[in-house]
């Protein structure tokens, strides 16, 4: 896994725990190979490991993710 990747990642999701549960996630889904879940959603993979895919597919802006937390702070409350 490229250091620079992930440090560029960190920039787009500053909590670890979900971008480490973001990458694991389709890294899973590029490795099960099967659907369109399993195609990388970037041009250039040669070289590159599932791993730093999925790390350029979410600096890319290519996938993203969301917290609850943050869902939760925009619902307004009764």
């Amino acid at each position: 896994m490229n250091s620079e990747l992930v440090k560029e990642a960190s920039e787009k999701v500053s909590n670890p725990n979900i971008l480490i549960n973001t990458i694991s996630r389709r890294v899973r889904q590029l490795s099960s190979g099967g659907g369109g879940s399993g195609r990388p959603l970037i041009e250039e993979t040669a070289g590159l490991g599932i791993a730093d895919i999925a790390l350029l597919e979410l600096i890319e802006e290519k996938i993203t993710w969301e917290s609850i937390e943050e869902e939760a702070e925009k619902t307004p409350t009764a």
